[in-house]
C-alpha cells in the first residue's frame, strides 16, 4: 500500500471564502467528467451539465472532460467542447481507469471544490448543489450521491438493482462501512482533503471510489449523503462480472492493510474539523474535562461488567478467585475503551504496550480489592453477599481513581505537553 507523503494535520473545517476564489479567477468547484470512447454522449451531456451550473450554480466553476485513452473521437470532441464553451477544458491520459483520471485531475486542480459525475448524467442534476453545499460550507469533508435511500427515485432492472445492494451490503459486512452507495458516479470532495488522502489511494478503476470512502471514513472525515434521482442508463459500457472481480479483489486488499494497521490513519484521526473535544476549557488542563467525561463513561460500564462476570464466576468459585479473573477480563475490555475513547488512541501502535501497562495497573487495583475482601474475612462475621459486593464497591471506586490518574500520566500521556516542539501529529 502507498504511505502517506503529506505529514501532518488537515487545517480545521471552515467555509470556504468563496468570494476571493472567485474573483481571482479561480472556480469554486471543478467537475470531472471521465470518458473513454464516449464520442457518442460527451457532446450532449457537457452541453447540459454546463447549461445547469450556469442556470444554477452561484459560483465560478469549470467542467473537466478527462479523457482516459479514448480510441474514437472522443478527445476530438472533448477538444471542440474547450475551445467553444466558457469553464470547459480537457485532459487526456494514455491509460485507462477512472480512478486514475480523477487522481490526476484532482491532484492538480486549484479548486477548493471538487467533483466528478459520469457522462451518461443518469443521476439528476437537481442534487448537485445539494452535493457541494456542505463543502463550501465548511460542514462536511465529502459528499456522495445515494439511490439507496428511503427518499430515492432509481429506475434500474432488477439485475444491476441487486448487484448494487449487495455490494454495498458486502462492504458494511466486510469493511464495516456506513456509507449507503459506494459506486454511485456522484461525489465531491474537499480539496485540502483529497491532497491528503489521495496518496493513500491505490486503485485506479471502479474500486478507487470505495477504497477513498473507506479509508476516509476510518480516518474520522464526515460524509455527507444526498439522496438522487437516478435512472439507469441502458447502453452502459461497465462490464459487471469484471468490475465485480477486481472490487472483490480491492476489498481483499484494503481490508487486510486495515486489519494489520499498515495504512496511516491514526495520523490523520482528528486533523478534519473545528472538534470541540480538542478545544481547552478556561482553567483546565487541556482535555481534561473531556478524558473525565470519558473515563467515568468506561468506568461505568467496565464495573458493571465486572460486576456481572464477578457474580457469574462466584457460582463455581470461591471470592479470590472470582474477584481476580472478573477484575483481569473487565480490565482488558477497560483498557481497550480508554484508550480509543477517552484518551483518542488510535491504530496499532503500542497497542501491546498499553495494554501491558494497563495490566500493572490492574494489579495495583487487585491488591486494593483483594485486600478488601482479606479483610472482610480477617473479620470473621461471615459476611453476607451483599455485603460483600459493597465492599468490593468502594474498593474499586478507589482503585478507579488510582487507574485515572495512572492512564492519564503513565500510559497514555499527552504528548503534545511531553514533546511541546513537536506540533503535528
Amino acid at each position: 500500500m502507498p504511505t502517506d507523503t503529506s505529514p501532518g494535520a488537515l487545517p480545521a473545517r471552515t467555509p470556504l471564502d468563496v468570494r476571493s476564489t472567485g474573483t481571482s479567477g479561480v472556480p469554486v468547484l471543478d467537475v470531472v467528467v471521465p470518458v473513454h470512447d464516449e464520442e457518442k454522449d460527451l457532446g450532449p451531456c457537457v452541453h447540459r451539465l454546463h447549461e445547469h451550473l450556469s442556470r444554477t450554480f452561484p459560483y465560478p466553476f469549470r467542467i473537466t472532460v478527462a479523457d482516459n485513452a479514448s480510441a474514437d473521437r472522443t478527445a476530438e470532441i472533448a477538444a471542440s467542447l474547450a475551445a467553444t464553451l466558457p469553464g470547459v477544458r480537457s485532459v487526456r491520459l494514455e491509460q485507462k481507469g477512472r480512478g486514475r483520471a480523477l487522481r490526476t485531475v484532482w491532484s492538480g486542480s486549484e479548486a477548493p471544490v471538487l467533483a466528478y459525475m459520469d457522462v451518461d448524467l443518469s443521476t439528476d442534476l437537481n442534487a448537485l448543489l445539494p452535493l457541494v453545499a456542505p463543502l463550501i460550507s465548511g460542514h462536511s469533508d465529502l459528499a456522495i450521491g445515494t439511490r439507496l435511500a428511503r427518499s430515492s427515485r432509481v429506475v434500474r432492472g432488477a439485475k444491476r438493482e441487486f448487484v448494487s445492494r449487495a455490494y454495498n451490503l458486502l462492504l458494511r459486512s466486510s469493511l464495516a462501512a456506513r456509507f449507503s452507495d459506494a459506486q454511485c458516479g456522484f461525489k465531491a470532495i474537499r480539496r485540502e482533503v483529497a491532497q491528503r488522502l489521495l496518496p493513500l489511494v491505490e486503485d485506479s478503476g471502479w474500486f478507487f471510489d470505495t477504497e477513498l470512502l473507506v479509508l476516509a471514513e476510518r480516518a474520522g472525515l464526515r460524509i455527507h449523503e444526498v439522496p438522487v434521482d437516478w435512472v439507469d442508463d441502458p447502453h452502459s459500457t461497465v462490464h459487471i462480472a469484471r468490475t465485480a472481480v477486481e472490487d472483490l479483489k480491492g476489498m481483499w486488499r484494503v481490508g487486510r492493510a486495515l486489519a494489520a494497521g499498515a495504512l496511516p490513519l491514526d495520523r490523520l484521526a482528528r486533523p478534519f474539523g473545528d472538534d470541540p473535544r480538542d478545544r481547552n476549557l478556561p482553567g483546565v488542563p487541556r482535555g481534561l474535562a473531556r478524558q473525565l467525561l470519558g473515563f467515568c463513561a468506561v468506568g461505568v460500564l467496565s464495573t458493571l461488567c465486572y460486576l456481572g462476570l464477578y457474580s457469574l464466576f462466584r457460582l463455581g468459585a470461591g471470592a479470590q478467585t472470582a474477584n481476580a479473573a472478573a477484575l483481569l477480563l473487565s480490565a482488558l475490555a477497560n483498557t481497550a475503551a480508554n484508550r480509543r475513547l477517552t484518551f483518542g488512541v488510535r491504530g496499532r501502535e503500542r497497542a501491546l504496550r498499553h495494554q501491558a501497562q494497563g495490566l500493572l495497573v490492574f494489579a495495583i487495583g487487585l491488591a486494593l480489592t483483594a485486600g478488601s475482601l482479606a479483610a472482610l474475612d480477617a473479620a470473621g462475621t461471615n459476611p453476607a453477599r451483599a455485603t460483600e459486593l459493597a465492599v468490593l464497591i468502594t474498593a474499586n471506586l478507589a482503585a478507579t481513581v488510582l487507574r485515572f490518574l495512572l492512564f492519564r500520566a503513565w500510559v497514555f500521556p499527552d504528548r503534545a505537553a511531553t514533546h511541546p516542539k513537536d506540533t503535528t501529529r
